[in-house]
């Protein structure tokens, strides 16, 4: 059993991480910017934290603690909400990410200056993070012409490109990361089914688009992320996932 933090746990795919997290036994604390929407996370082995992944303090604190942790945040949620949402921040991943990798590597700091120092037991203990898992998007996975997803019009809106340039922009500060934190991002299908069951099973791919593999739910996502979690089989690197 570990203890796993979850950025974004009041997503889709973050309550399906939580969910999958706990009926594995592993102890959660749930990270959202607003706990007050949320009040139905908190639960058995399952505590809610305020915390933006943007923010180092935040994500020092959380990397104190947990052993793993999850980033399942976006800015919104599907194409009506980024509407709503008017001008998108272009640096939101980055700045998750460059807070994400400064947080973990600020607490392994400190862990080491611990140990030379004899002060474990004195708030600065901890195993520290040993594995980060973020999810990625789709759209810049690439064609078989070596195309990426979002600069097909016929097959990615215009309208939200905007949004996976900015995602692209996170997966390409962490590739270009000078961090020895072990940090993997799984990317899913364009089609994630959110009431579709629990199968246990899915397929990893790498940077191509798989013809026909197009679809996953939630819950065999959140299987992928705690499996990635528990048995690590891809480090510092981008992969896909799908049924």
């Amino acid at each position: 059993m570990s203890s796993i933090a979850i950025f974004g746990a009041g997503g889709r795919a973050g309550r399906a991480i939580t969910t999958e997290a706990r009926s594995r036994g592993h102890q959660v604390t749930a990270v959202v910017r607003d706990p007050g929407r949320y009040p139905d996370l908190a639960g058995d082995g399952i505590q809610v934290a305020a915390g933006d992944v943007r923010d180092v303090r935040v994500t020092s604190s959380i990397a104190r603690d947990h052993q793993a942790i999850v980033v399942a945040v976006t800015p919104a949620s599907g194409p009506e909400a980024l509407a709503d949402l008017g001008q998108l921040d272009g640096r939101f991943f980055v700045d998750g990410v460059d807070a994400l990798l400064q947080g973990v590597e600020r607490q392994r700091v400190e862990r080491q200056e611990a140990e030379l120092q004899g002060l474990e037991g004195q708030g600065v203990e901890g195993t520290g993070v040993s594995r980060l898992v973020l999810i990625g998007l789709f759209a810049n996975l690439v064609d078989e012409q070596g195309r990426m997803v979002l600069d097909d019009p016929e097959a990615f809106p215009s309208q939200l490109r905007p949004f996976a340039l900015a995602h692209t922009a996170g997966l390409e500060r962490l590739r270009a990361a000078d961090t020895t934190a072990d940090w993997l991002m799984l990317t899913p299908p364009a089609l994630l089914d959110v009431t579709g069951p629990r199968t246990g099973r899915y397929r990893v791919g790498g940077e191509t688009l798989v013809p026909g593999a197009d679809r996953l739910s939630y819950a065999d996502l959140a299987v992928a992320v705690i499996d990635e979690i528990e048995t690590p089989r891809h480090h510092r690197t981008r992969v896909s996932v799908f049924d």
